[in-house]
């Protein structure tokens, strides 16, 4: 199910871009007048001032962040499901394909395994459409600058869509070159090291190349920060320890971010694009067109009631084992669980008996916008890709790998300070300098300051600790087969046997 794939063609009047737009405020009637930023007009074509001739060919390749394969069902499904973080949700009886991912029963027959898989071949092709419309341009007048960072921000989000494949999959094809549909079911797979080194690449390329900041009409487009953050991890995943954390470092040292957002903010609706934020998917929405600019990440995990209460789907519910990892106090914790009968962030009182007893908190929606917009389900809502304190503990566990035990410390104490608000007697600073110990530390900081993002199922395996973690979690996880996800089988087929099935599907 693909709800927005569009294809957008320029013509003498309008062409009409994807939003970069972010919810910035509560609901007011400036609110209610955006529309989606980056729209061309008969005053603006053939494209905003600040923009570029390569704006439609990048616009779609931002714009299938936003679909169904990509950060919607599977997306949720393979990154928090899959970990101790999170239940399947909904009812016993739905969602049978994410029921496989909780339970790792998955076959290579599942649909949402396949959906990835297309999905991320997409946004890959339309970046090499990108890239290759720069590569053909034989106009002159256009600046050496310009193809420079249109290509950047290209292979910004072809090494995002990489780093995903090879994280879900393992050994896949690599595609530079525009396909017919997207398609990778005829060129062989390679292993992770190339991919990786082809990740490497892109996001190198990227970081030397794009704005460390963009003009406000253009909020939401990849920047160098993050290019950098996202390629500290990708260093990070590979235990590539000295280069993860300089890169990272780059990033800290940027002064384009920090860490003066407040937690509970930072996933409302007025917390998007703030000084925390490092990337951000962006949606929007108006009375008008409450769903067509946006994404559905939040509604497929919304609060599963009746009435007024019926926000959503009730999928990828928080787990008692994430209940049970917070501190005494932790005011993470609260933001982050949502419980039935308890009371949401802006203070309504949730209804008791619930299909779940606890729900994500952090895609919560503003009432005040539901209400002005005339729609419950929030598919304004970003979708947080990168956060400014997910590279600031990147760094602590790099440099504590590399025995840089006070820069560790230090870092770690940055992102419990914040959690902390200026109450001292909750979140005691960390002070242990035994390495062993410290890691332990850092990677419980990274759980609960994270808590139902999109990196827990990620770090457990490249911790090595994913089957020892989630087994005690009581998932049924193989450590032969389950890091992985299997090839589609529908994709082996169609391939006529040049893909191969993963080990132990």
């Amino acid at each position: 199910m693909n709800l927005f794939n569009k294809t957008y063609k320029r013509n003498s009047a309008v062409f009409l871009m994807v939003a970069f737009v972010s919810l910035l405020g509560a609901c007011s009637s400036d609110f209610l007048d955006r529309v989606p930023q980056g729209s061309y007009t008969s005053g603006n074509f053939p494209y905003p001032n600040g923009g570029g001739p390569y704006d439609q060919y990048i616009n779609s390749a931002y714009g299938s962040l936003r679909e169904w394969n990509i950060s919607v069902f599977p997306f949720m499904a393979a990154v928090s499901v899959r970990s101790d973080d999170a239940d399947k949700g909904s009812t016993p009886a739905d969602g049978p394909s994410v029921l496989q991912m909780d339970n790792f029963t998955i076959l290579p027959s599942n649909d949402l395994a396949n959906g990835l898989w297309v999905g991320h071949y997409n946004v890959i092709n339309n970046c090499n459409i990108v890239l290759n419309q720069i590569s053909t341009d034989e106009n002159k007048e256009v600046a050496s600058a310009v193809k420079l960072q249109a290509e950047a921000e290209a292979r910004f989000l072809r090494g995002y869509a990489y780093f995903m494949m090879v994280r879900l999959f393992g050994r896949v094809p690599i595609i530079d070159k525009v396909s017919s549909g997207g398609s990778a079911n005829n060129i062989q797979q390679s292993e992770p090291a190339a991919i990786y080194a082809l990740i490497e690449s892109d996001l190198q390329f990227a970081a030397a190349n794009l704005p460390f900041s963009w003009d406000a009409k253009f909020i939401g487009r990849a920047t160098r920060g993050a290019a950098n953050g996202l390629l500290a991890k990708v260093y990070l995943t590979q235990k590539k320890w000295a280069p993860a954390m300089n890169t990272a470092e780059i990033v800290i040292n940027s002064n384009q971010y920090d860490l003066s957002t407040p937690y509970d903010k930072i996933f409302s609706e007025s917390g998007e694009n703030s000084r925390e934020s490092v990337f951000e998917i962006q949606a929007t929405a108006n009375p008008t067109n409450p769903t067509i600019y946006g994404v559905q990440y939040a509604n497929v995990q919304g609060v599963r009631g009746t009435g007024s209460w019926d926000l959503g789907w009730g999928f990828n519910v928080p787990s008692t084992n994430l209940e049970a990892a917070y501190e005494a106090n932790d005011p993470r914790k609260e933001r982050t669980i949502l419980y039935s009968g308890g009371t949401s962030v802006y203070g309504e009182q949730v209804p008791s008996g619930l299909p779940n007893p606890r729900y994500n908190h952090k895609v919560y929606s503003n009432p005040s916008i539901r209400a002005a917009i005339g729609n419950r389900f929030g598919w304004w809502m970003n979708v947080r890709v990168l956060r400014f304190a997910d590279v600031v503990l990147m760094y602590a566990e790099a440099a504590n790998e590399l025995g840089k035990t006070t820069e560790a410390l230090e870092k770690l104490e940055m992102v419990r300070a914040r959690a902390r608000n200026g109450n001292n007697g909750i979140l005691p600073q960390v002070t242990t300098t035994d390495q062993m110990e410290l890691r332990t530390a850092i990677r419980q900081e990274r759980r609960v300051e994270l808590g139902m993002e999109h990196d827990r199922f990620f770090d457990l395996v490249r911790w090595g600790i994913a089957a020892s973690t989630l087994q005690a979690a009581g998932k049924n996880f193989n450590n032969n087969r389950d890091n992985l996800l299997p090839i589609p089988q529908t994709q082996i087929d169609i391939s006529k046997g040049v893909l191969t099935q993963n080990p132990g599907y």
